[in-house]
């Protein structure tokens, strides 16, 4: 089959008129290309003309675009009533049903229709390129070309290789994501492609604390936002997508990973789904949207204050140390600086994957007086603090009311490996390194699809970077030895590359 589309005159097929292939018909034709689309209902093509008219409206009120590229884009939609009418095309994406059998059914239909140098392209977000291509006479033209809602404000545009896909349609593609204004990233064929696999770190290790009893919903939230630096916080962000989106597509994840204990799906997802608390669309989810969103905890400000009690620091970890003296320091408290604490002393210690618990025995701490801080993220907008079970409550009083006394909130938290913000970008972190390692997708296309695609502060091979990769590992196997469980083993790329004490992003 040819290998290059034409870079001018390009006829482009979308087929499914609904959200996704509106959208992906609109930066089409915002690219110069001609666009064919139809859908079983004429009237959702119909609808989507006039949806997105209606969004080029608003970038030309914006300035963005003017009223001659506007009619120019509107004029390259054509509607069409039925797949013989895509005969021309030189691509063709589907975005219908996330079905198997629908698409494969489809892609069958169309080989009997398009020319034998047209490529077929899926918007699957979550099926095998290579089982969706695998009934076609010509399963090396079939790509995957997954966009992001709504794709008209989403830059990221997965391409995904399938096992029998021709190198030059990968290539081909990756030309007409630029042409739409897309930021193409080249991935090889793997469940949840590349920003699903990541996406399952952020939002199932919040589930998974939750269940433990650790925090609240708004603790997570709070602290992955306004610590961590996420622009929502993972139960704000199923909210809005839907658990009914969400978690099916964690559930197909993990199958197809064979029970890969890293995705392991969480009950409480499963148990709120079937009592229908889907999120904004019901809403009910995590929060009660019927009335004003639970609001994130803030600093309590009652209790013993600081000053009852003398404060010693830990050194276990000499460089969390160091930044929980400084912090001290700029809230006026005096630290003790003997080896150990005085018999009345409020005992902190800073743990990097482990919880409370361990730290006071592993020291020889009095674990009544011993609360736990997270220094490894910013300290300058919120704190979390936790408690060993049996932490004297006027000693987590003291600490609360110590580490809130400049106005900054708190976020008190049972024990935990590893706190909140810890556990879940270390998980991030690992799934990315899953990737790098399978070379489903290269260090640099990794970090660039997570940010694009999901708007985290870093990829999760840049979290190396900005936290230390010997960090990150020594969370992790801090983590899985205190769980015994293998969702927190280390992947190979990490682990090495923490050993040399070099980036996670090096590629080799």
């Amino acid at each position: 089959m040819g290998s290059v589309l034409p870079k001018d005159g390009l006829v482009i097929g979308v087929i499914g008129a609904g959200a996704m292939g509106r959208g992906i018909a609109q930066v089409a034709a915002t690219g110069g290309m001609t666009v064919l689309l139809t859908d079983t209902r004429p009237e959702a093509v119909t609808d989507a003309v006039k949806s997105i008219e209606k969004a080029l409206a608003r970038l030309k009120e914006k300035g963005t675009i003017d009223q001659g590229a506007m009619d120019q884009a509107l004029g390259r939609i054509k509607p069409v009533q039925n797949l013989e009418q895509l005969a021309e095309c030189r691509l063709v994406i589907e975005a219908v049903i996330e079905n198997l059998d629908v698409k494969q059914a489809l892609l069958a239909q169309l080989e009997n229709i398009v020319s034998g140098d047209c490529i077929i392209a899926s918007n699957t977000s979550s099926l095998s390129i290579t089982t969706i291509a695998s009934k076609c006479r010509h399963p090396e033209r079939v790509a995957g070309f997954h966009f992001f809602n709504p794709v008209p404000v989403m830059k990221l545009v997965e391409v995904i290789d399938g096992l029998q896909t021709l190198p030059a349609v990968g290539e081909a593609l990756m030309d007409v994501g630029k042409r739409m204004g897309r930021e193409p990233v080249r991935i090889k064929d793997a469940p949840g492609f590349l920003v699903n696999q990541v996406g399952r770190a952020y939002t199932l290790e919040a589930a998974h604390l939750v269940s433990e009893g650790i925090a609240t919903f708004a603790d997570v939230d709070a602290v992955m936002r306004e610590a961590a630096g996420f622009r929502m916080g993972p139960f704000e962000l199923l909210d809005l997508v839907g658990l009914d989106v969400n978690h099916p597509a964690t559930d197909a994840i993990y199958r197809q990973f064979y029970h890969e204990p890293r995705y392991r799906p969480s009950v409480l997802m499963q148990s709120r789904l079937d009592a229908g608390l889907l999120g904004r669309k019901t809403k009910r989810g995590f929060y009660d949207y019927n009335e004003q969103k639970d609001a994130a905890p803030v600093a309590d400000e009652k209790g013993t204050p600081a000053s009852s009690y003398p404060v010693w620091v830990s050194n276990a970890e000499p460089e969390q140390a160091a930044k929980l003296i400084a912090l001290l320091k700029a809230l006026n408290v005096k630290i003790e600086d003997g080896a150990k604490p005085s018999s009345s002393a409020l005992c902190l210690v800073t743990p990097l994957g482990d919880d409370a618990t361990h730290s006071a025995v592993e020291q020889g701490l009095d674990a009544k007086r011993v609360v736990a801080v997270d220094t490894l993220f910013d300290l300058g907008k919120r704190r979390t603090i936790m408690s060993t079970p049996v932490t004297d409550s006027s000693y987590l009083d003291a600490a609360r009311a110590l580490f809130c006394s400049d106005g900054v909130a708190v976020t008190v938290t049972r024990d935990s490996p590893g706190f909140i913000a810890q556990r879940i970008v270390a998980m991030i972190a690992n799934i990315g390194a899953s990737i790098a390692q399978h070379r489903t997708a290269s260090a640099s296309d990794i970090d660039k699809a997570v940010k694009l695609g999901l708007g985290y502060p870093h990829g999760p091979l840049g979290f190396g970077d900005a936290l230390g990769a010997g960090t990150l590992l020594k969370i992790l196997n801090n983590m899985q030895q205190r769980y015994g469980d293998p969702r927190y083993r280390s992947n190979l790329w990490l682990t090495r590359r923490a050993e040399l004490g070099v980036s996670l992003t090096l590629q080799d």
